[in-house]
């Protein structure tokens, strides 16, 4: 027990340390478990010597991310997703391995075989490193991003049939014969399918078996026990435990037991990206780089430079901007971890050597320690591309409208939309230029301006408008532009949306008596959604929130004048909560027996 535990400490105090470090010198947090697992690692401190151990625990890692990886791969988000996963991850998968194979062969004078095998484990990036990646600087859900993301699902499910195929790729090596290789691949196709229809109709009867104990830790087992088991199950039969959990991910991902699932591993969730991080540093062969640093420097530069390309050309292709499409570039040129699967299952199977293995693991490796150096550079490089200020303010046409709408987003749009219905006309100010050119995109007519300029608003024809819509969501901007509107045209209605009460008020002290809290309505409905769950019926529930809104919006006005005195207006807020309930208990005894 004691050295396991010195080296969990040692694990420990090395992330705990790096990563902190690498977050405040702006590096991020990937490269500081790669540091970590490089200083403590054999060829440095030596601090940890059984490299081969801690790949195993490492494979663990792995093996519980892409659990969770499998999770979140909903057949119905696959469907959303499919044109952008088949055709945007099809072409990457299969240009990249088409060059890196045809570089592998002049390159490293591979045969045909092996630099397809090579070529095809190269394609592939890490979908640890990129979700990572996207995630801390918050592009996950950029058009980049979710690029990415489709791109890494094409990727994940490529693996299946790459590794089905590799014992027939063997075929012709002395150590494996056609007949072995065959039965390799047809072993593999009934292990996934007996997977798939046990998953189906065992798993969701087990799980809920255990969910019926009311115990959340026997749930929890229950959940490592699939992902365990599954491993067992691979390993024994050869095949990856990685993708085994995958798959049994993705059996479970559109159960009713998810959530619950996600849940249970999620804790463990980046500690044990952390650890395979970690690991990845640790497995850096520096004497082989030190025995040939240009040439593993020109492999790596060759591969990022290759599959950066392909990335780049087919993000524009798809319709990504320049700058998204070189986010793209910049997140996923690296090798990755189904590399190490696939070039030492090769390796079992005589199609490689052990040195050009470790060569091309090199490769991957540094691939992956330079990807986070590579976005930043993008990042920067992107910024540096950007106007260096705001597009100028846009003079709206004077036109005789009725109604000016400031700000054009959620609440802005919707009002839009139902004056367009009635023939309104309106004159719309935007502040955001994105949000501008997006929904003129959809045939919106809406300017780039301040609408709480007054020289933009006289241009845009105020003098004839009757009402003015205040839809800005910003607080200070909005109380500028009620602030003008109200000093310069008092006799033009203005109605306001509030964010809250504190807004409303600051409205109100402005002049501003007709506004919406802009949650009040929905928070409300659903409200009376929830009553009607609980089977409550349907007259009851529109006297009560009837009841509530007229109540709330009259006590609303009625502590304007003490918003100010915080120990006043708490005293009023809690009399009426009192006051509503008694008006509650009164509606219920005048209504009973209905």
């Amino acid at each position: 027990m004691g050295p396991l535990l010195d080296e969990i400490a040692i694990f420990l105090a090395a992330a705990v340390i790096a990563v902190p470090i690498a977050q405040r010198l702006g590096l991020g947090s990937v490269l500081g478990y790669l540091a970590a697992g490089v200083i403590i690692g054999p060829w440095a401190l030596g601090l940890i010597g059984d490299v081969e151990q801690v790949l195993h625990i490492a494979e663990f890692g792995v093996v519980l991310l892409l659990f969770i990886i499998g999770l979140e791969m909903q057949p119905r988000r696959l469907w959303a997703l499919r044109k952008t996963i088949i055709g945007l991850g099809g072409m990457q998968v299969g240009l990249s391995a088409a060059a890196l194979a045809l570089a592998a062969s002049l390159v490293l004078e591979m045969p045909p075989v092996p630099a397809i095998v090579a070529g095809l484990a190269l394609a592939l990036s890490s979908t640890a490193f990129a979700l990572q990646l996207l995630a801390e600087r918050g592009e996950l859900t950029a058009r980049h991003g979710r690029s990415a993301f489709a791109i890494l699902l094409f990727q994940d499910l490529a693996v299946i049939p790459i590794l089905a195929l590799l014992p027939l790729l063997t075929a012709g090596s002395e150590s494996v014969s056609f007949l072995g290789a065959l039965w390799e691949t047809v072993k593999i196709a009934l292990v996934l399918a007996a997977m798939v229809v046990g998953g189906h109709y065992l798993l969701r009867p087990i799980f809920r078996l255990v969910a019926a104990t009311r115990m959340h830790e026997i749930f929890t087992a229950m959940t490592l026990l699939i992902v365990v088991g599954t491993a067992v199950v691979m390993e024994a039969t050869g095949i990856s435990v990685a993708l085994g959990a995958f798959v049994a991910g993705v059996l479970l991902a559109d159960s009713e037991y998810r959530h619950e699932l996600e849940a249970n591993i999620e804790p463990f969730k980046d500690l044990l990206i952390g650890l395979f991080f970690i690991a990845v540093g640790m497995s850096i062969n520096l004497g082989l780089i030190a025995a040939q640093p240009l040439f593993l420097l020109a492999l790596t530069a060759g591969l990022i430079g290759v599959k950066a390309t392909i990335l780049f050309v087919l993000g524009r292709r798809h319709g990504l901007s320049w700058p998204a499409a070189r986010g793209l570039a910049a997140y996923l040129p690296q090798g990755g971890e189904f590399a190490f699967v696939i070039l030492s299952t090769a390796v079992a199977g005589g199609l490689f050597v052990q040195a050009e293995a470790d060569l091309l693991v090199a490769t991957v490796t540094l691939s992956m320690v330079i990807t986070p150096l590579f976005v930043k550079l993008v990042a920067y490089y992107n910024t540096w591309r950007m106007p260096k200020s705001e597009p100028a303010f846009e003079t709206p046409e004077a036109a005789e409208h009725p109604v000016f709408i400031a700000g054009f987003g959620r609440v802005g749009q919707i009002v839009a939309r139902l004056l367009r219905a009635k023939h309104v006309g309106f004159t719309a100010l935007e502040i955001n230029a994105d949000q501008v050119d997006f929904v003129r995109k959809y045939g919106n007519k809406v300017y780039y301006g301040d609408a709480s300029r007054l020289d933009l608003l006289r241009a845009a024809g105020i003098e004839q408008a009757r009402l003015f819509v205040l839809a800005i969501g910003n607080r200070e901007a909005s109380l500028r532009t009620a602030r003008t509107v109200r000093e310069h045209y008092p006799d033009i209605q203005l109605i306001a949306r509030a964010r809250n009460r504190k807004h409303a008020y600051e409205l109100m002290d402005l002049g501003v008596t007709v506004l919406q809290r802009e949650t009040f309505l929905s928070s409300l409905e659903l409200a009376g959604d929830a009553l009607k769950a609980l089977g409550f019926k349907p007259d009851e529930i529109k006297r009560a929130k009837t009841l509530f809104r007229a109540h709330d919006e009259k006590r609303l006005f009625e502590h304007y004048h003490a918003a100010d005195d915080e120990t006043r207006y708490a005293k009023l807020v809690m009399e009426a909560a009192q006051e509503l309930e008694e008006q509650f208990e009164r509606d219920a005894a005048e209504h009973a027996g209905e």
